[in-house]
């Protein structure tokens, strides 16, 4: 069995589901590698039994919150505090190297040449391109460089109150010291890059290899009409049309299929989730409901 693995983190049930399409999506491309994912208390046990059966391990953590409330609110994205929870993943010492990718990513193309690449390997963010983006990068585990992030993290804070300043500032060689752990962006190419800079996307986007739904534009957010399989797409994301169908055919194809009705509390944890995330817009009851009809299906059968 390999020694390297594809490590997520799922905080929630809603981002459990990222973490399964994700999981699927790596199958669908016949990744060799081992895959784990990194739990919250906020995870279900429902949830938690569905990941267990395609995750490799599935380890709970402790919940770290940076309380970086005013560099949050700069972003509008409170949920970030979080991520701290992320620096566990230097604990998974039964690999020898990893992965991470996180929740709202989708693998379009095999990645595996990734695990040639050394600590701290990432692709440009597009907004500071002399800090990588931390939604996908390569580490090798150790219980050491936890220690030292976490040391660091209670002394520095982070200049963005989440994971990626934290990461930039702890890993600050990054920018310029070796370009080999500079990754190319379709590792790691950004929802929000397809349109900032749409005729680089026409021209290169067909190479993209790890998408990442960067942002408040989750597929899992966006209406699925059942009856056709097709999601619903508002028309400022329509340049991310088939990447968002291509994710709600994996999720109905080999998520939803495998949803039980132990997990019929799942929708108001869902709802109130989004409620907090500020998505009220897409998850009125009447939205939801086109939502939650995929997953009521499988309940039903």
């Amino acid at each position: 069995m390999s020694k390297y693995a594809w490590v997520t983190l799922a905080t929630n049930d809603s981002y459990s589901l990222g973490a399964l399409v994700v999981a699927h999506s790596l199958k669908r491309v016949h990744t060799v590698h081992q895959m784990a994912v990194l739990i919250t208390p906020g995870v279900s046990e429902a949830m938690k039994t569905k990941l267990r059966a395609v995750f490799n391990v599935v380890e709970e953590v402790n919940l770290l919150d940076s309380k970086d409330a005013a560099n949050l609110a700069l972003l509008k994205r409170p949920e970030l505090g979080i991520t701290f929870t992320k620096l566990h993943c230097w604990r998974l010492t039964q690999f020898e190297k990893c992965v991470f990718l996180d929740a709202d990513t989708l693998v379009l193309r095999n990645s595996d040449e990734l695990f040639e690449r050394e600590e701290l390997s990432a692709a440009p963010d597009i907004g500071w391109p002399d800090c990588f983006n931390s939604g996908v990068y390569v580490f090798r585990p150790n219980l050491e460089t936890f220690s030292s992030l976490l040391q660091y993290a209670v002394t520095h804070g982070s200049f963005d109150g989440g994971d990626q300043g934290l990461l930039n500032a702890y890993f600050s060689d990054w920018a310029h010291k070796d370009i080999q752990k500079h990754l190319p962006f379709i590792y790691n190419t950004s929802s929000v890059a397809t349109y900032s800079y749409l005729p680089a996307f026409k021209q290169f986007g067909q190479n993209t290899k790890i998408l990442h739904f960067i942002g408040t534009v989750k597929p899992w957010l966006q209406n699925f009409n059942s009856e056709t399989r097709k999601v619903y797409v508002p028309s400022e994301y329509q340049h991310l049309a088939n990447f968002l169908q291509f994710w709600w055919d994996i999720f109905a194809e080999d998520v939803h299929s495998r949803l039980s009705p132990d997990m019929d509390r799942i929708e108001e944890k869902l709802r109130r989730q989004y409620w907090e995330a500020g998505n009220a817009e897409y998850v009125g009851r009447d939205a939801f409901k086109h939502i939650w009809a995929k997953i009521q299906q499988t309940m039903e059968k």
